[in-house]
């Protein structure tokens, strides 16, 4: 059974474990959980390669003698860079380049493993070994007609792997002499890579090998140590023997790496023939080696004057200075042998420690050990300093800022900073910056923000105090120059210590050396920060390379400072316009018994709203709705439909009716808006409820809005299933209004889906929650308002929450007068005698002149213009409601009649008696109401 054969099975789900090499198999298996399907053929590809690269610049000129080599065949050669994209082709035929496609012909395309599927290239660099990949071996269709071998090129002084060398032939022409011209062709590169370090680094790899503590069959590159451990642990190591060069002592390490691997790591000073003293450290692993870690290197010639010994692999300083795990000490702080940093534990042995290093345990396989790392002292502890500078900037990109809270971010700006550049940290705001403002005067204005330190019983100044500072002092000369202002010794600090003296005083007895930097982003004073070092824990004062280090992480943090100052200044601005929306107070009604709440989202203000709107005939309407979106344009957005809700309202529109307005009017922002580009505001949506003391029956619609709850006197809670409706916005589509009873004393609550739906939540645990917070009847509104913030709201609600809650009372039977009659002409005198005498009843006589007039005219025209039968109500409230209803759907019309005209003054008299008056429909006709105030009654 063939290749091709087993990987028809393998792409079917067979096992295949027994005829496929392993690194194939692996490969396939790879590619299979990685998703990648055989029949891709697009592959990603790079434009900004850099034809001075180092691998570049070594491979060139073997490649052009490779393909002098293969003149005439169908041999394709390239090299890749250690992330598998192409860098150079060379092909044995001119031709082949204008006869195969691009991926095949055309540097820049990558062929990694995990876009490409087994190849030659990407395989080389999983495996970090000779490679050969025949035919069906390949995972992609496209590849299945060819052969190719690939080997990873390092660098010998580093053991890092630059790229990939490979050659890619037609399947007939595989030949098994070409490993061996690769492997040589690969190690003429890894030469002229070689050539590329400087002649100092060269120097201390002779020194090393001149000692023959080197054995060339256990030469250790860490680029190999990939085969077993994580790159963490190999940061880890590396981080510890850049340490150990700069400590430039004989000593062992013991490095627990978090797998629980034990490496020593053993540091050897030696000097080179031409006087370069230096440090070898090398690596000892106990136990038996793993995989392919300690493989003999390449055979190489090395340059002119340097010895012909295989090269070992170890770490090139110039690696040093750029790879590697942060670790916690002092930026510039060269490390002792007694505090070696990092981010595992480690001991640094005596020098019999070192000498029994590679000592075999009795019974045990003896440890295996190479070269890790060469270098120079002092260019090491600039470069480790260097590095961990680098480090704690790349660490202050990701920490300082993750809120838009001013607060917040001072605050991690002092925690970055402490202990890996100070001991303590202080940072002043102005007032009017913490508020979201800019300062007027940021020199007088100072507040103490922030105090962060190793300690916490250092005198500082307390958070919240005024920091008054001298002229001469550290913090206004910097904020004057603009530039961080170094005091070294504090002792001697002349315009620091007159400031405050016996402050001052006890501040010297913990801290010994400052660095002040004001705190500017876009041309706007924020602050200062001042950074101390004390003298138990770090002697050493600060310098000019930790004042620029302090001057860049203020400067980066000031830019998080002063976006979370312009994101306050624009929440509080949004909020004042939505607070300025929302009702400033609560109508005056005796329907219901109603409180509220509106609860701003933490991170940023939504569209949410509510209103009351006492309507005629004593009832009242209840609207909550939810403007979808944040900020600016959201809060002007629910500024709008509330005031048009409100309108249509008004105009006694039933719940349904007003739904399909609302639904009109954002479909035509949405068309009038140039900006909406197709997006606009579909999504809000509404609930709206007409509550009836008269008949204590309630009519509600919703439009995508979440349904009420409903507290029945006895503390039963329930969530009527109302017709949901679209959101707003949609059109065309109907609204459902639903009408019930509603006992005296029960509970309307209408609330937002900022209150019910939160990320971290279930809804129907949420829903639970809200019944058991509202399941307590004899609660007044505002209590239960609060104790559903305080229970189920959401403690960092990531959506607005508007609230309304409504006891609803009923109208006492004894306040209400109805009369039915027939549309007779002959009875309106009947209906003015009975209802004065019921007004005499109400000790209303005072208003009895203007309600017979009222009742009069509005009786006369619905029989003269209306159809019978009619009724007649009077409403004893707040006001005195005088109500006409008859079937008909003809409304009235206000008009002046001129002098001349015998009639049409009817309505006229009553708007001038009236206080209000209007017209509401119902689905039996309509109802004409007027009404009277009771002021001087």
């Amino acid at each position: 059974m063939g290749p091709a054969r087993f990987r028809e099975r393998f792409l079917q789900g067979e096992p295949v474990a027994a005829g496929v090499r392993t690194p194939i198999l692996s490969s396939w298996q790879r590619c299979r959980s990685l998703g990648l399907s055989p029949d891709q053929s697009d592959l990603p590809f790079r434009e900004d390669i850099d034809p001075d690269e180092r691998i570049i610049r070594a491979a060139v000129p073997v490649l052009d003698r490779l393909q002098s080599r293969f003149a005439g065949s169908a041999m394709n050669i390239c090299v890749a860079d250690a992330s598998g994209t192409v860098l150079l082709r060379r092909f044995g035929e001119a031709s082949l380049a204008r006869s195969l496609p691009a991926i095949q012909s055309v540097p820049g395309f990558v062929f990694a493993e995990q876009v490409a599927g087994t190849n030659g290239i990407g395989l080389a660099l999983a495996e970090r070994q000779l490679i050969r990949v025949y035919g069906a071996e390949h995972f992609a269709e496209r590849s299945q007609g060819a052969a190719c071998r690939a080997l990873p090129v390092r660098d010998p002084l580093s053991g890092r792997i630059e790229g990939v060398l490979c050659f890619g032939y037609p399947r007939s022409a595989d030949d098994p002499a070409l490993s061996t011209v690769i492997r040589k062709a690969a190690g003429a590169i890894e030469r002229r890579l070689l050539g590329q370090s400087s002649a100092r680094e060269r120097a201390l790899l002779r020194a090393y090998l001149a000692t023959g503590a080197a054995a060339p069959h256990r030469g250790i590159a860490v680029d190999a140590l990939a085969l077993e451990l994580h790159p963490h642990d190999r940061a880890i190591l590396m981080e510890r023997a850049a340490e150990l060069i700069s400590c430039a002592q004989r000593a062992a390490v013991e490095v627990s790496l978090p797998a629980g691997r034990l490496v020593t790591l053993v540091s050897r000073p030696m000097t080179s023939a031409s006087g370069v003293e230096g440090v070898a450290i090398e690596a000892v692993l106990h136990g038996p080696a793993p995989r392919e870690l300690f493989a003999a290197p390449y055979d190489i010639d090395q340059p002119p004057g340097f010895p012909a010994e295989p090269a070992v692999a170890g770490v090139s300083l110039r690696s040093v200075a750029v790879s590697g795990v942060a670790a916690p000490g002092h930026p510039g702080r060269p490390p002792s042998p007694g505090h070696l940093s990092g981010t595992a534990p480690g001991r640094v042995a005596t020098a019999a420690d070192v000498d029994g290093a590679t000592d075999d345990h009795l019974g045990s396989p003896p440890p295996t050990r190479g070269l890790v790392m060469v270098g120079e002292p002092h260019v090491g502890m600039y470069a480790l300093a260097a590095r961990r500078r680098l480090e704690l900037l790349s660490e202050a990109s990701a920490r300082i800022g993750t809120t838009l809270d001013v607060r917040r971010t001072a605050q991690e700006l002092a925690e970055t900073a402490v202990p890996r550049l100070a001991d303590f940290v202080t940072i002043d705001l102005p007032e009017a910056v913490l508020h979201g403002e800019e300062s007027t005067d940021p020199r007088g204005d100072l507040r103490r923000a922030v105090v962060h330190g190793i300690r916490d019983d250092c005198p500082f100044m307390p958070v919240g105090k005024q920091a008054d500072y001298g002229p001469a002092t550290p913090q206004l000369r910097c904020l004057a120059g603009g530039q961080a202002v170094l005091e070294p010794d504090l002792k001697v600090a002349a315009g620091w210590l007159a400031h405050d003296p016996e402050h001052t005083e006890q501040l010297l007895s913990h801290v010994h050396s400052l660095i002040a930097v004001p705190l500017v982003a876009r041309g706007v004073v924020l602050g200062v920060v001042s950074f101390y070092r004390a003298q138990a824990q770090n002697p050493a004062p600060f310098g000019d390379d930790d004042c620029s280090l302090a001057q860049e992480l203020a400067s980066r943090a000031a830019l998080s400072i002063d976006n979370a100052r312009r994101y306050t200044r624009e929440r509080t601005m949004v909020l004042a316009l939505q607070r300025s929306l929302l009702p400033h107070g609560l109508p005056e009604q005796d329907a219901v018994e109603v409180a509220h709440r509106y609860l701003p989202a933490e991170s940023d203000v939504g569209g949410d709203w509510y209103d009351v709107i006492p309507l005629s005939g004593t009832r009242v309407g209840l609207f909550v709705g939810d403007v979808v979106g944040h900020g600016m344009l959201s809060a002007a957005t629910m500024g709008r439909l509330r005031t048009a809700a409100r309108s249509f309202a008004e105009l006694d529109f039933p719940p349904d009716e007003v739904l399909i307005q609302l639904d009109n009017l954002v479909a035509r922002l949405d068309r009038e808006d140039p900006a909406a580009d197709g997006v606009g505001i579909v999504g809000a949506t509404c609930l709206y409820a007409i509550y009836d003391p008269t008949t204590q029956q309630c009519t509600m619609a919703r439009a995508g809005h979440p349904p009420p709850a409903l507290v029945a006197p006895d503390g039963t809670v329930s969530f009527p299933d109302l017709p949901a409706g679209p959101p707003l916005g949609l059109g065309g589509l109907p609204f459902e209004a639903v009408e019930m009873h509603l006992p005296q004393g029960s509970q309307l609550v209408l609330y937002t889906d900022g209150l019910i739906e939160d990320r971290h939540r279930d809804v129907d645990q949420v829903l639970e929650q809200l019944s058991d917070a509202l399941a307590h009847p004899e609660r007044a509104p505002e209590e239960t308002c609060q104790v559903v913030l305080d229970t189920v709201a959401p403690a960092h609600p990531c959506d607005d929450i508007a609230l309304l809650v409504a006891r609803t009372h009923a109208l006492d039977p004894r306040r209400i007068a109805t009369w039915d009659l027939p549309a007779d002409p002959a009875l309106v005198s009947e209906v003015r005698a009975a209802a004065l005498r019921q007004l005499a009843d109400w000790g209303l006589d005072e208003a009895a002149f203007a309600a017979e007039l009222m009742l009069s005219e509005l009786v006369t025209n619905a029989i003269r213009h209306g159809a019978g039968p009619i009724r007649v109500r009077l409403l004893h409230d707040r006001t005195l409601i005088c109500e006409v209803s008859d079937t008909s759907n003809t409304a009235p019309h206000l008009r002046r009649a001129a002098t001349t005209d015998e009639g049409g003054r009817g309505l006229f008299l009553v708007a001038q008696l009236a206080q209000s008056w209007g017209t509401r429909y119902n689905p039996q006709g309509k109802v004409i109401w007027a009404e009277c105030g009771l002021a001087g009654v």
